[in-house]
């Protein structure tokens, strides 16, 4: 008596289905190493964001104070050595100068910080462009890298696309243009749906998991070095209230201004009195 086709069969089929487990398992890491993978990418983005706005204000708004407390040394500097004469004095004066960088005027020193009569205004009247991005503009970025980002693909073609993309949504996000990302939301809905590419072999899944893995690690350098950056730590002083700290940070140097002006004009006022 011969086995029905059906009875042949039976046993291939679980066969076939016992060998395609492993690679499933294999996919479904695949997959959740590569969202792992975005928001991680997210994250490292999107403070480097913030630490490079949080320069650009500290750079427009105590800049100026700091080269002005430069000029200030070096004049002091050279008040010194030209009471003394001593070589040692001279040399300083020298160090001091060469530190200088060109000196900014009234208005650009204080920036808003005081009025026209001299008195401190209560708020800023001319506070430094804010690129900050807001919820708003938080919430469009993470929906479109989400959706469009390049490592959800496999094909080259649609790789390059998707990071050409990308690179327009990064752009709009440093500079907070909240209407920009909407422009690419719509954008990127009313182009083609991107079909993700499923591996079908375990080779394949295996070295996409170890392009995730470097990857990874480029990202895990890139955010160690924005950690350790100055503007970072000083972020972390005040990380609720950045501006508030640069604000504190501004009367510490205005009052560092003053003591040294008030310094350089007694020396100013000693010289001339011993001619």
């Amino acid at each position: 008596m011969t086995n029905s086709p059906g009875t042949e069969s039976a046993p291939d089929t679980q066969s076939a289905a016992a060998s395609s487990e492993p690679q499933d398992r294999l996919a479904q890491a695949v997959s959740a190493a590569e969202r792992a993978l975005i928001e991680f990418e997210i994250a490292v983005e999107t403070f480097r964001v913030e630490v490079e706005n949080f320069s650009r204000l500290h750079h427009q708004k105590l800049g100026p104070m700091y080269a002005r407390l430069d000029e200030l040394d070096a004049l002091i500097a050279e008040a010194v050595a030209a009471k003394s004469g001593a070589r040692e004095d001279i040399k300083r004066a020298w160090e001091a100068r060469a530190l200088v960088m060109p000196m900014p005027g009234v208005e650009e020193l204080f920036d808003g910080l005081l009025g026209s009569d001299g008195v401190r205004p209560l708020e800023d009247p001319n506070p430094p462009r804010r690129v900050r991005p807001g919820k708003e503009a938080q919430r469009l970025y993470r929906e479109l890298v989400r959706k469009a980002h390049p490592d959800l693909a496999q094909d080259e073609a649609e790789v390059e696309r998707r990071s050409a993309f990308i690179a327009q949504v990064n752009e709009a996000y440093t500079y907070a243009d909240e209407q920009r990302l909407r422009e690419l939301a719509q954008e990127w809905e009313a182009g083609p749906v991107p079909q993700e590419a499923q591996p079908s072999e375990a080779e394949v899944l295996y070295a996409r998991l170890e392009w995730l893995a470097q990857r990874k690690e480029q990202l895990a350098l890139l955010a160690a070095e924005l950690e350790n950056s100055a503007i970072a730590q000083m972020m972390k002083l005040a990380p609720d209230d950045p501006d508030g700290l640069l604000n504190e940070i501004a009367e510490n140097l205005l009052n560092q201004v003053a003591n040294r002006e008030a310094r350089l004009a007694e020396l100013v006022r000693s010289t001339k009195g011993s001619e």
